[in-house]
């Protein structure tokens, strides 16, 4: 309709969970890979997007280190942070709304850990799902044979993989909806596709690159960087 405002699209960084598992004795979002601290590169493509208008890191209350560890970083940063990943993100998605963000807005949830993400894969997923009626989220077929694994230790099946993919991020969905979700399911949204699609809907899937992984053990810091190094800053 005529005078109406377009939709405006937000990315928002979890960034107030400790990381145990990666055994780095610090939160992991602040442990230095190539040269920089892993939050630094994971904010510096998303403030390379120009169709975002704003990104948004929820810290811990507790978080006494942002500001000395990646001064002007060109981010919202808010101290809204959860026990679970779902409070986090909707403490995150109210602060976008009192600096003025709608139901109609796109928000861009992506996680601290993935930092090499590319700018251009945020594009790709804007293009795919800005006109789409729920959203998507960034995604690698699996390739790997599947195992399902019992309490012994040993294998009790091998899962079928052809229909299968790894979820990554960033996660697009309108911030009515993902609120929406979020509060219906809680703490037991792993991530916020699973809350939208425990409402009967269906996001999209938009293909991305595998390197797009999660730094999550000690070994994938090293992986990270080695990675980082020959991408190069020119990238973003």
């Amino acid at each position: 309709m005529p005078g109406m405002t377009p939709p405006r699209f937000f990315a928002l960084v979890p960034a107030a969970g400790v990381g145990e598992r990666s055994g780095a004795g610090q939160p992991k979002q602040y442990v230095e890979i190539a040269g920089r601290p892993m939050l630094a590169h994971t904010l510096a493509a998303l403030v390379a997007v120009p169709r975002l208008s704003q990104t948004l890191v929820v810290l811990s209350p507790s978080d006494d280190r942002f500001e000395a560890a990646l001064p002007d970083c060109g981010a919202w940063v808010a101290r809204v942070g959860g026990a679970s990943r779902a409070e986090s993100v909707l403490g995150g998605l109210a602060e976008l709304r009192r600096r003025g963000a709608g139901d109609d807005d796109w928000v861009l949830v992506h996680d601290a850990a993935r930092c090499l993400l590319q700018p251009a894969w945020v594009d790709a997923l804007i293009d795919a799902c800005q006109h789409d009626a729920v959203g998507g989220l960034l995604a690698q077929p699996v390739a790997d044979t599947l195992k399902a694994g019992g309490a012994d230790g040993r294998v009790s099946a091998t899962v079928d993989r052809r229909d299968k993919w790894a979820a990554q991020t960033p996660q697009m969905f309108r911030l009515g909806l993902v609120e929406r979700a979020l509060l219906a399911l809680g703490a037991a949204a792993t991530d916020e596709a699973s809350a939208v699609e425990a409402l009967g809907l269906a996001p999209r899937l938009v293909r991305a690159s595998m390197a797009n992984f999660k730094v999550t053990w000690p070994e994938d810091f090293e992986l990270a960087q080695r990675w980082l190094y020959q991408v190069g800053p020119s990238s973003r």
